[in-house]
């Protein structure tokens, strides 16, 4: 039986594929109008796993951030970024994360829930690098873009913030070499 926040859309123009997304609270799934009840009920039950499967990677705990975090450092600061912990946090608002060298923790922005694998990654990339180096210098720039989509990843935040109503209205907010001196992934 589907769930009641389900909607499903058939189209006569969609001929093979199957897709699913959230709307305003709701799960979307377009199907092909030629699928039969039966056909239509399994592939709304395969898209619902998929989308869950999906959500949970973008969403992962605090331990899966500190894992993911430890995976990272290993991969792009040769295994020297090693974090006490790792969580999410409500509060940051301006900032997308925050990093205290001092005893090892980094906190990521709620708001980066449900935003692309990569991109979070990015953001943890960015903390785990101030482990290392304090400021926004050369070095720090340099450690940073060892992630291969770091540049991707700072132009999708700039959008999405831009989208949001929370750019940076003078455009210096974290950039690269010569910007400020901020510890943090901030959008404000």
């Amino acid at each position: 039986m589907v769930a009641p926040d389900v909607e499903i859309r058939r189209s006569l123009r969609r001929r093979r594929t199957v897709t699913a997304f959230r709307e305003n609270g709701r799960i979307v799934v377009c199907l092909p109008s030629r699928l039969s009840k039966a056909e239509e009920r399994r592939w709304v039950q395969v898209m619902l796993d998929r989308l869950a499967a999906q959500e949970k990677r973008r969403r992962p705990s605090d331990e899966g951030l500190l894992a993911r975090a430890g995976e990272l450092s290993r991969k792009y600061l040769d295994g020297r970024a090693t974090p006490t912990s790792v969580r999410w946090s409500a509060s940051q608002r301006a900032r997308w994360g925050s990093c205290t060298p001092s005893d090892g923790s980094i906190r990521l922005s709620a708001r980066l829930q449900g935003l692309p694998t990569w991109v979070i990654d990015y953001v943890l990339v960015h903390e785990l690098t101030h482990l290392l180096v304090n400021d926004h210098g050369p070095e720090f720039w340099a450690l940073v873009g060892r992630f291969p989509r770091a540049e991707r990843a700072r132009g999708f935040l700039d959008g999405y913030s831009h989208a949001a109503g929370t750019a940076d209205e003078d455009g210096d907010g974290d950039g690269p070499p010569g910007g400020d001196d901020e510890d943090d992934v901030t959008d404000d």
